[in-house]
């Protein structure tokens, strides 16, 4: 029997188009001589080796500048070890009208921040602000949670079939025996960091990052994930903060299988958006209307995960890998049309589209290896985040709340993030880590919290309570599909975030942005 773990994530849609694992390497050119910026502020004596570190840039070959910092790996035993974090900036363009640094991170768990700024640009930003990337512990370049070595291990874990079907207690036994065979590979193969994964632990990496780059306030765009980490640093910092932007906005306070349950019911709307728009084309593989339209992609999923499609690798396609390749395109919907054209070829038995859309999802290269460990991560972060373990219900009743949630597609989605995720933590060898009980940041300036009205990934009703939890949180609307907005090409978004980054004016009300052409019209 094969085994498999995988997880859909909540990451930026944009950062999936991150050259991921980007050979983005230094260049040659000598080292520079360590350079020490640190605010050099008063910090307790066993902290100040950290918050008053030099760093050592080195130019990369696309005109940014890298550097390692140095981290406690146990932030409540800072001389019990260190770990790595990898950092990569781009300068401001004007550096007499320089802000200061805005750090970035594009969500995840286990999403790349060094990737992302590596490939992206802020053209509303980039003249005032040095943009600053991380990778957060345990993430690729910075010290990582590493599990299975091989990528034979690998493909085994996130697509291999089991010997009973989903959905029953067989299937949940041999997930059982997966789970915990993963859980002791990460344990040996990542020792004490994996106590340490957590997301107050990174919101503390955050604060010594604004510290040793010179900035006395932490400027910061989260996306996605990226925005738990923004609101647990507004919370356990708040005096720190200083201009602060969250997009597709996570509800903190939520329990994980409410999250993961609301994140179904997310896509099953985002893929009745996709059928009305599958409809307007004359090559759309559903007809009907949308009920109709539903039953045909359900039935498909159905039939194509259990005929035992074989790749050209020898990999078997089943429903949730099938689930994993619908979710990747619901992230965007300017994925819908190639999601179209998956459909049409599980129709006519052929499996390379679903796995192609499942592997660029999963990061995984046409060549067979992985790039980025997000999955690892993801699994790490959330189950020392979160309380899966404590949920008294049984998985396979929670699968069955969510199929009643999400009818079409949701059940095929947990089947590769929840029930995974619920498995699991609760086999996890690590106990959770306790986090902020609250996200009020009283004592923090105005936070901007972005929602997108049909976001499937961070629902908008998420963004509507983060909002409300900040003491002064600031909601910002777009109308719209897509999981996160900012630097998209909506005008009236951009210009929200842009103004606000630049001289911290938000607009005098929610704009309620839906053309994406009209700017945001201030006092």
């Amino acid at each position: 029997m094969q085994t498999r773990n995988v997880a859909v994530a909540a990451i930026a849609a944009s950062a999936l188009l991150v050259l991921s694992g980007c050979s983005l390497l230094p260049s040659s050119e000598p080292t520079a001589e360590p350079v020490n910026s640190s605010t050099g502020e008063d910090v307790a004596p066993e902290l100040a080796e950290f918050y008053h570190q030099s760093l050592t840039w080195e130019d990369c070959s696309i005109g940014r500048e890298c550097t390692t910092v140095t981290a406690p790996l146990d932030w409540s035993d800072p001389a019990g070890g260190s770990i790595d974090l990898a950092v990569i900036r781009s300068i401001a363009g004007e550096p007499d009208d320089r802000v200061g640094s805005l750090m970035v991170n594009p969500g995840g768990p286990g999403g790349s921040g060094w990737d992302y700024v590596a490939a992206a640009s802020f053209p509303g930003l980039s003249d005032r602000f040095d943009i600053v990337g991380w990778d957060p512990r345990g993430v690729g370049r910075s010290t990582p949670v590493t599990c299975y070595t091989n990528a034979t291990d690998r493909d085994e874990s996130l697509y291999g079939t089991f010997d009973d079907a989903y959905g029953t207690q067989g299937w949940i036994d041999d997930l059982t025996a997966s789970s915990e065979e993963y859980a002791a590979a990460c344990a040996a193969e990542t020792g004490d960091l994996l106590s340490h994964i957590d997301t107050a632990s990174t919101a503390r990496d955050l604060d010594l990052l604004r510290a040793v780059l010179g900035d006395e306030k932490l400027n910061y765009l989260g996306y996605s994930y990226g925005t738990r980490i923004g609101a647990t640093y507004a919370e356990l910092y708040p005096e720190k903060v200083g201009r602060m932007v969250l997009d597709g906005a996570i509800d903190p306070v939520l329990s994980d299988f409410e999250m993961l349950k609301a994140q179904m019911v997310g896509f099953e709307r985002a893929f009745s958006n996709y059928l009305e728009f599958c409809f307007e084309r004359d090559d759309c593989p559903f007809t009907g209307t949308l009920d109709q339209a539903k039953q045909q992609a359900e039935a498909l999923i159905e039939s194509a995960g259990t005929a035992g499609l074989v790749g050209g690798d020898g990999r078997v396609l089943d429903e949730a890998t099938i689930g994993t390749a619908i979710a990747a395109n619901l992230y965007s919907k300017g994925n819908w049309q190639d999601m179209s054209g998956m459909f049409v070829d599980l129709k006519a038995g052929d499996p390379s589209t679903a796995f192609q859309h499942a592997d660029r999802y999963n990061s995984r290269s046409s060549d067979g290896s992985y790039s980025g460990n997000s999955v690892d991560v993801y699994q790490a972060v959330t189950c020392v985040d979160g309380d899966f373990a404590d949920d008294p219900a049984s998985t396979l009743d929670r699968v069955a709340e969510i199929d009643a949630a999400a009818p079409t597609i949701g059940r095929f989605f947990t089947y590769d993030d929840y029930a995974v995720l619920d498995v699991l933590c609760t086999h996890w060898p690590v106990a959770p880590v306790e986090q902020p009980a609250s996200y009020s940041a009283e004592g923090a300036p105005t936070i901007l919290v972005i929602g997108t009205t049909n976001d499937p990934a961070t629902p908008y009703a998420w963004a509507q309570s983060l909002a409300t939890q900040l003491s002064k949180g600031f909601l910002v609307t777009y109308e719209g599909e897509g999981h996160t907005i900012y630097n998209q090409g909506v005008r009236c978004i951009d210009d929200a975030v842009d103004v606000f980054f630049t001289n911290g004016t938000v607009p005098p009300k929610d704009p309620e942005c839906e053309d994406p052409n009209i700017p945001v019209e201030y006092d």
